[in-house]
């Protein structure tokens, strides 16, 4: 199913933001209420942000509607986002992310999950669809990094 789909069938009852900042800020306040780091999703020019409490589901839509890339200095990891990027959001966890990939050697890897353990809050885990995973320090995903 497309993005574009999947956030039209959970439309309904989501939460939904319009303008960049109101955007950023809602994402912001969303990453942190499910204990993730608040710069893991650092998009630029938001059209809409929307969170389906009922179901999880959340997504972020691009003005331009084209991908961004963004380098995570701390660990030098790039990242690239699609114009529409959706997950299925729940404490410590975003899964099932469409729209993210990630850079390992010349390949773009899509990023389907990223959590958080209970046990150490301090690090962060990025799995990819090829069943690949990499932890990273948390502080490396803060804001403004």
């Amino acid at each position: 199913m497309a993005a574009s789909q999947a956030i039209e069938s959970h439309r309904a009852g989501a939460e939904v933001a319009t303008g960049d900042a109101t955007c950023r800020n809602k994402c912001i306040e969303l990453l942190e209420e499910l204990g993730l780091p608040r710069g893991l999703l650092p998009l630029e020019d938001l059209e809409e942000f929307g969170y389906n409490r009922d179901t999880g589901f959340m997504w972020l839509v691009q003005r331009k509607k084209k991908k961004v890339e963004h380098t995570f200095k701390k660990i030098k990891q790039t990242v690239s986002y699609a114009g529409e990027v959706t997950a299925f959001a729940e404490k410590g966890r975003l899964k099932k992310i469409a729209g993210v990939k990630t850079k390992e050697l010349l390949l773009w890897l899509s990023v389907v999950e990223v959590y958080v353990a209970d046990a150490s809050p301090e690090k962060v885990t990025f799995k990819t669809g090829t069943g690949l995973s990499d932890t990273f320090d948390a502080a490396a995903f803060a804001l403004g990094e």
